[in-house]
């Protein structure tokens, strides 16, 4: 039937859960409805899309690793200096390694072959080549999980919630 985007009671995105689950916290009482999808699972209850806890739950913080694919799903496997989209892009280096760059977040875009040769070992300002969108660690690990629903245009309603991720 579909997921469930369930926030913390301050209204940040925890995690996605199955419907079932959904339901079951929204029985118990610890959950509320937000947002359904117009189909009624019970007499009076629609099948939700996004729930809200009523009592806050302290997350620990949890790393994101710093891959390939997840450095290119983070810039939605589009190249950062001319805005090409390809399965088969390169990474690049914002300040050049050799230039004391290192490998982080911030420092790390997808870029297509011919951007990555032309911009070479220069900065984008140097090669005057700038950044469609600025480099960032994304939020959290619900970022990538969250970011795959709203591609596919199947929960839109989440867009509202998921805002800062």
């Amino acid at each position: 039937m579909g997921k469930v985007l369930v926030l913390n009671a301050s209204y940040e995105p925890l995690n996605i859960t199955s419907w079932r689950r959904a339901v079951v916290l929204l029985i118990k009482g610890k959950a509320e409805g937000l947002e359904h999808n117009g189909k009624i699972l019970y007499a009076e209850l629609p099948l939700p899309t996004v729930i809200r806890l009523r009592y806050y739950v302290r997350v620990p913080y949890k790393d994101i690793p710093l891959t390939r694919r997840n450095l290119l799903h983070r810039d939605n496997y589009t190249c950062q200096y001319c805005g090409h989209t390809a399965e088969q892009l390169t990474l690049d280096h914002v300040i050049p390694r050799s230039r004391g760059g290192n490998d982080s977040w911030e420092n790390m875009v997808a870029a297509c072959v011919r951007c990555n040769v032309r911009k070479g070992n220069r900065t984008p300002a140097e090669a005057e080549m700038p950044l469609k969108v600025k480099p960032r660690k994304p939020y959290s690990s619900l970022y990538f999980e969250v970011s795959k629903h709203l591609k596919t245009g199947n929960h839109p309603e989440w867009q509202k919630y998921t805002i800062g991720l």
